[in-house]
């Protein structure tokens, strides 16, 4: 395969992968949105907000877990609850189309994952996604597992509305250390490819890319600056 050729297959992949996705709360509202968090720029409908197949989410709490219903609007998917404190809330959209590259002229399939969760507290939590992030309970510490085992030596970026951001790399135990300075609304990102293969709805794939951001505020420290302004949504393709 020559250069050219495995550049096409490269630009095959969807744009929106330098995407992620977060959950945002607004009093009573809690919303999916797709997009760039440190960049103030949210997809929309018509775009590639209509990419989104059927994202599903759970809310998390003492007494069990419920599905939550994802109402889809020009910006961003409503959700139908909002998590009380203690609780937490994880979204995931497992149908995002698949694409295809070629290689010594074999097709290869591979599906991207994007997830998120919103907690409401510092407090320890068990993962749940097949990528996750979570607190572990102490100031400024999280964990990153895939599939249930701690992720070592993983990147993991954290950012605000302003654009600030700072990224540290997970130990062996798969545990990332921030200082968090400013209050207000933190959203971290880390990303994994399984290069192991699998299937989805009955076709195989030869990779995914998983996607996944925690979102928490911080209650202390110095007074947030202001959100960047707003970036335009990207044209759909």
């Amino acid at each position: 395969m020559n250069k050219l050729l495995l550049s096409l297959a490269i630009l095959a992949a969807p744009a929106a992968q330098a995407h992620h996705v977060w959950l945002e709360q607004d009093g009573k509202i809690v919303k999916l949105q797709f997009g760039e968090f440190a960049l103030n720029q949210r997809e929309t409908t018509p775009g590639l907000l209509d990419k989104f197949v059927a994202p599903t989410a759970t809310l998390i709490g003492a007494s069990g877990e419920r599905a939550l219903a994802a109402e889809k609007t020009a910006r961003g998917f409503v959700l139908s609850g909002t998590p009380a404190a203690g609780e937490s809330i994880v979204a995931e959209e497992a149908n995002y189309p698949s694409w295809e590259t070629t290689k010594d002229g074999t097709v290869s399939t591979h599906v991207w994952i994007p997830a998120a969760r919103l907690v409401t507290s510092f407090a320890a939590q068990q993962p749940k996604l097949a990528l996750d992030i979570v607190p572990t309970g102490k100031a400024g510490q999280f964990k990153v597992f895939y599939k249930g085992q701690p992720l070592p030596k993983v990147a993991v970026n954290a950012t605000v509305p302003s654009g600030w951001a700072k990224e540290a790399t997970t130990d062996a135990q798969g545990a990332v250390q921030f200082d968090l300075p400013w209050r207000g609304t933190y959203v971290l990102e880390t990303k994994h490819t399984d290069k192991a293969g699998g299937e989805r709805a009955g076709k195989a794939y030869a990779s995914a890319s998983y996607v996944t951001s925690l979102t928490v505020n911080q209650p202390k420290g110095i007074a947030a600056l202001p959100a960047g302004p707003v970036m335009a949504p990207e044209a759909a393709h």
